[in-house]
């Protein structure tokens, strides 16, 4: 319902309408130093802690900020130094693998000249065993030849050969015309 209404139906008179709309004087006096006195309670008292947990809030979240640079700079810093200590260990682990390759050609190298020497050795031994196998054959065949043709000669003849040099170098004369028609006929 409207004041209007009420003030004309006579249930509230017209200045009590208007007076229930604006406070009483003394009411708006005292309404107006409560507030007062609660600023000021506020001002003094409430106002100084939520400035002095706003410095604490401030330089704590500077504080924690300027702790975080400091921590990324140092990250920073530990970051480039890790990477100098590994570009420096790539540097020598390169020089350690091409020290390596080098040591490595030069082992390889002398096992080859050794091999390569043991192995003319062995060949230069095999070939005077061969050479020594070969005239000590060759001496030990002319004997044998020389001796099996006296036999053979002293057969024919009839008569024993007794003159050793003489029959020697009958021999040796019979065996080198051997060799040479054996040369020839190798040709």
């Amino acid at each position: 319902m409207s004041l209007t209404y009420l003030a004309s139906s006579g249930v509230i008179s017209a200045e009590e309408s208007i007076s229930a709309l604006v406070p009483k004087t003394e009411e708006l006096i005292v309404g107006l130093l409560g507030f007062l006195v609660l600023l000021w309670l506020l001002k003094k008292f409430a106002y100084p802690q939520f400035e002095a947990t706003f410095q604490e809030r401030t330089a704590a979240i500077e504080g924690g900020i300027e702790k975080a640079e400091k921590a990324q700079a140092e990250a920073a810093a530990a970051l480039a130094q890790y990477q100098a200590q590994l570009a420096d260990a790539r540097g020598e682990a390169s020089t350690i693998r091409s020290e390596a390759q080098a040591e490595r050609s030069r082992i390889v190298e002398e096992a080859r000249s050794e091999a390569t020497a043991a192995a003319e050795q062995v060949t230069s031994r095999a070939a005077a065993q061969m050479e020594a196998d070969r005239l000590a054959a060759k001496a030990e065949l002319s004997a044998e030849v020389g001796r099996i043709a006296l036999d053979l000669a002293s057969r024919v003849v009839g008569e024993a050969l007794s003159d050793d040099a003489r029959a020697r170098a009958t021999v040796d004369r019979f065996i080198a015309d051997l060799e040479s028609s054996s040369q020839e006929g190798n040709r």
